[in-house]
């Protein structure tokens, strides 16, 4: 068997869902056999560490919260939440040196930036929808946060 029948088998074989491939004749035996994929890593484990992250972030500021706050507990059947439209980083101002978007007690109206969330290296502005009071900041800043995790509640004007 000659050197270009050999490249020969090598494209069949890379062609085909053959493993391996032996061929014996006179002048003497030839084994091909196809390279085995390296194993894929799944990133199931990656999007765990999202899901338990913001956990123990909510009972950690509710406690501090709540005491600072009374009040709107009581009147806890009327709050609207603001929800995370997305997976990323929640940042509660636009940059280290500029002023918080919204704190307790802050009034917001529909179109009203209340939040940035990164992800994937962008900045996505996140507005009320509705219009009303901060009452309870449910979210550390540069905490992760899950898709539709509450961010803030608000007391309905």
């Amino acid at each position: 068997m000659d050197l270009k029948q050999i490249h020969e088998l090598i494209k069949i074989v890379n062609k085909s869902n053959i493993g391996e491939i032996s061929i014996e004749d006179k002048d003497g035996k030839v084994t091909i056999k196809q390279k085995e994929e390296p194993a894929i890593t799944v990133a199931a484990p990656q999007h765990q560490v999202f899901t338990t992250a913001p956990a123990p972030v909510a009972p950690a500021t509710a406690p501090a919260a709540s005491t600072a706050t009374p009040a709107p507990a009581a009147k806890a059947d009327n709050l609207v939440t603001i929800k995370s439209p997305m997976i990323g980083t929640f940042y509660r101002r636009p940059s280290p040196d500029k002023p918080i978007f919204a704190e307790i007690g802050t009034e917001v109206s529909p179109g009203k930036v209340v939040c940035i969330i990164e992800a994937m290296k962008l900045f996505n502005e996140i507005e009320s929808e509705i219009s009303g009071t901060i009452v309870k900041v449910l979210v550390d800043d540069a905490s992760p946060v899950e898709y539709d995790q509450p961010l803030f509640l608000v007391e309905p004007a």
